[in-house]
């Protein structure tokens, strides 16, 4: 099967695999208030209560397993996956303690699970980050039985926002383009300056513009506002250091899922956007 087919870019993986061994995701370092809201923000549409008894799913791009530590415990078996080795060596020591989990290095592109197999899935923050996000939607459609929920998270293409939002954006993009083909090392360092010069002066504004009784929905990165910096440094590097970034209007993510035969999808209205859920027809 070649990297087509397999639907990877393997410079973004080695990018990932680098993130998540230098931000490990750890209970010692992301605080247990940011990851129980983080998670929140994403699972609060997801149908738990749909699911069978002991559901066996999986975690498309589990990155650090930072997703998984919280979906273990809840289901009966958790597949994780991730097509960088680093980034599942960090998975497997992050879920050292847990029985119900069994990792694979490989792409969305090749799932090594039988088709029709699994109960749940989900996929956060990773597949705009493949070559064709279409194709990886199908992939994983495939390996769930009728009636199975998906749960999926992908940047958005700022389509609920106003133009002078997508004018910041645009600016804010063409640093990714140089930042993420510099040195590992130099897009580290850069990628930090960033949270410390733009991240965290824009979530504590935010902050304090709601400590006054006013909404802070139109500052940017308002979201940080009650996350601690740690959050915001990951966050910078994940931002600005992949070459390959796509974004997705709801109404695309929405053909995408509906062409890979979900339905019933529904929209989270809140941030982060866009997560959807769709169950498999």
């Amino acid at each position: 099967m070649n990297d087509v087919t397999r639907n990877i870019d393997h410079d973004v993986a080695a990018g990932f695999g680098h993130e998540w061994s230098t931000f490990r995701q750890s209970e010692a370092e992301f605080s247990s208030l940011d990851r129980e809201a983080i998670f929140q923000s994403y699972f609060r549409i997801f149908p738990w209560n749909e699911l069978p008894p002991n559901p066996v799913g999986i975690d498309v791009g589990c990155g650090s397993g930072r997703w998984s530590v919280m979906v273990a415990p809840k289901v009966g078996h958790l597949h994780v996956l991730d097509a960088s080795e680093d980034a599942l060596a960090v998975a497997r020591a992050n879920l050292a303690d847990t029985a119900n989990v069994s990792f694979h290095l490989a792409s969305v592109g090749d799932i090594p699970l039988q088709d029709n197999s699994l109960d749940f899935a989900y996929s956060l923050g990773v597949l705009h980050h493949v070559p064709d996000t279409a194709a990886a939607i199908r992939a994983v459609a495939a390996k769930l039985r009728v009636g199975a929920p998906f749960l999926i998270y992908l940047y958005y293409a700022l389509d609920n926002r106003p133009r002078w939002y997508r004018a910041m954006w645009r600016l804010s993009n063409v640093f990714r383009m140089i930042i993420s083909r510099l040195p590992p090392a130099l897009r580290l360092i850069i990628s930090q300056l960033i949270a410390v010069i733009v991240y965290w002066p824009l979530a504590r504004s935010a902050a304090l513009v709601e400590r006054a009784g006013f909404s802070p929905a139109a500052i940017p990165l308002e979201s940080y506002r009650h996350r601690k910096f740690y959050v915001m440094r990951t966050d910078a590097y994940d931002r600005f250091c992949t070459t390959l970034e796509q974004r997705f209007t709801r109404q695309q993510i929405e053909q995408m899922l509906a062409g890979a035969g979900f339905g019933d999808i529904g929209f989270s209205d809140n941030v982060p956007y866009w997560c959807a859920v769709g169950r498999k027809r």
